[in-house]
């Protein structure tokens, strides 16, 4: 029972825990470690941007997460960073730091711990570290300094070596092939370690709270303030992780990470590797798991409209065996999905495209990185010699659910691939959807801004550079 970490080589071992406690939380009051910041707590501002190191075969991967959403019994056999940890013995700056300094990369100075880890896992090649620099930083933000000296600081430091030797031998002795649980005040949590241990668990637990990431869930704590009487998390059981590719397409368990599938759906489709490059900041790709996005049903996540349009199928399993859907009949309203009690999402296949399929997928956003979608579209099409012979829509932002677009789809099947006939598709949208007006978008826009990327693949293949960001990607 409890938790047990490494921080500096040193295990911490804490007995009593709050499931919903937060690292952050812990890091500031409990253990005094204030280099690490509370800006946002909800994963958006980087400000508390840690490193979590996890076993892979017999090295170290280490991960930069927001400290803020991330529960305490998920640090449970794993290795910790924080800015302290990269002070020298002799006082002297981490090569980074130095070079943040000489930069003058910091003015006020609170963000800069975050930026720093970010840097730091980049240099030592964590998570991520292939990425430009202003992609591993984008889920940073800075009020006063400007990212030019930032962004130069993490060019001009190189890679730097780390010895993580004795860290692998410590967590290899840390490992349990059991599950891991705890009880605090008559709320309790488990870390199961294989399905068929999740399968029992959620039987003994119907009413428990699985957890992945806590990109979602966390927020319920640090902006909802609620209480979760059992969670579950699932971030140990290694079968929920794999990732299998042929030629027909594209198996992903639903623990995978987004960071982890990002090369993978690239290869399946370029537009699916951008789409999740926009995926929140890396931290959140870090943490956030394909399955997650799918289980939780928002119906503004970035991952299932992509994946509906796609052909992809859910494989949900519980005791009782498994059964598999296609992923749009796992939405049924608001709030609402097609899961029976005991069963989770293993696991999600995603076909590769035809070789005559069109796919174009898009994000509207307030912001280009880091943010949430106002309306995100996915189109799939199948062309031959000029004819649109299917079609496969699916929007997110436009409705309850994730959903497809039916009309819309029928609007375009058996027709020329002409401008007219994308006119008529466009104007069909209405017959699909009637969204709702919030603080992201008015019903009005997200119906404009739909029919706009539904022309937008039109104008696409017909070689016109449709935005700024279009010109820039064609012409490097």
């Amino acid at each position: 029972m409890g938790v047990r970490f490494l921080l500096d080589g040193e295990v911490v071992e804490i007995a009593d825990v709050d499931p919903t406690a937060t690292l952050l939380d812990h890091l500031r009051y409990n253990m005094g470690r204030t280099g690490t910041k509370e800006g946002c707590a909800e994963g958006d501002c980087g400000a508390c941007t840690v490193l979590v190191g996890e076993l892979a075969g017999d090295n170290v991967q280490w991960r930069a997460v927001n400290a803020c959403i991330t529960f305490l019994p998920m640090l449970d056999g794993r290795a910790l960073m924080t800015v302290e940890s990269l002070g020298c013995a002799d006082g002297t700056l981490n090569p980074l730091q130095a070079c943040m300094a000489a930069n003058g990369s910091s003015q006020c100075g609170f963000c800069t711990p975050g930026f720093v880890m970010s840097l730091y896992g980049r240099c030592i090649g964590a998570s991520g570290h292939d990425l430009p620099v202003a992609d591993v930083i984008a889920g940073n933000l800075c009020r006063c300094t400007g990212y030019g000296p930032i962004l130069a600081a993490g060019e001009e430091t190189g890679p730097l070596t780390r010895d993580d030797a004795a860290v692998v031998l410590a967590l290899k002795n840390l490992s349990s092939r059991e599950t891991v649980l705890g009880n605090h005040q008559g709320r309790q949590w488990f870390a199961p370690r294989t399905g068929a241990a999740l399968a029992e668990l959620l039987l003994e637990h119907p009413g428990a709270r699985m957890v992945a990431g806590a990109t979602d869930v966390g927020l319920w704590v640090t902006k909802g303030l609620r209480t979760i009487e059992t969670l579950i998390f699932l971030a140990n059981i290694d079968e929920l992780r794999g990732i299998e590719e042929d030629a027909k397409g594209l198996r992903l368990g639903a623990g995978v990470r987004y960071a982890d599938a990002h090369a993978a759906l690239a290869r399946l489709h370029p537009d699916l590797g951008e789409l999740v490059r926009r995926i929140g900041g890396l931290q959140v790709r870090n943490a956030g798991t394909v399955g997650g996005n799918i289980a939780n049903g928002s119906p503004i996540g970035d991952g299932p409209p992509a994946l509906i349009a796609m052909g992809a199928e859910l494989t949900l399993r519980s005791r009782e065996g498994r059964r598999t859907m296609p992923l749009e009949a796992y939405f049924l309203d608001y709030g609402k999905q097609d899961r029976k009690p005991g069963e989770f999402v293993e696991s999600v296949w995603i076909p590769r495209p035809a070789k005559d399929a069109v796919v174009h997928i898009s994000k509207l956003s307030r912001r280009f990185d880091s943010d949430i979608s106002a309306v995100c579209g996915a189109f799939n099409l199948s062309v031959a010699a000029g004819t649109i012979t299917s079609a496969r829509i699916a929007f997110g932002g436009m409705a309850a659910t994730p959903r497809r677009a039916h009309a819309c789809e029928a609007a375009l099947t058996g027709r020329p691939f002409t401008r007219a006939t994308f006119d008529d598709a466009a104007a069909a949208l209405r017959i699909d959807y009637a969204p709702l007006t919030d603080v992201r978008g008015s019903s009005e826009y997200r119906l404009e801004a739909a029919a706009s990327l539904l022309l937008r693949l039109w104008h696409g293949v017909q070689g016109d550079a449709v935005s700024v960001l279009d010109r820039r990607i064609a012409h490097g």
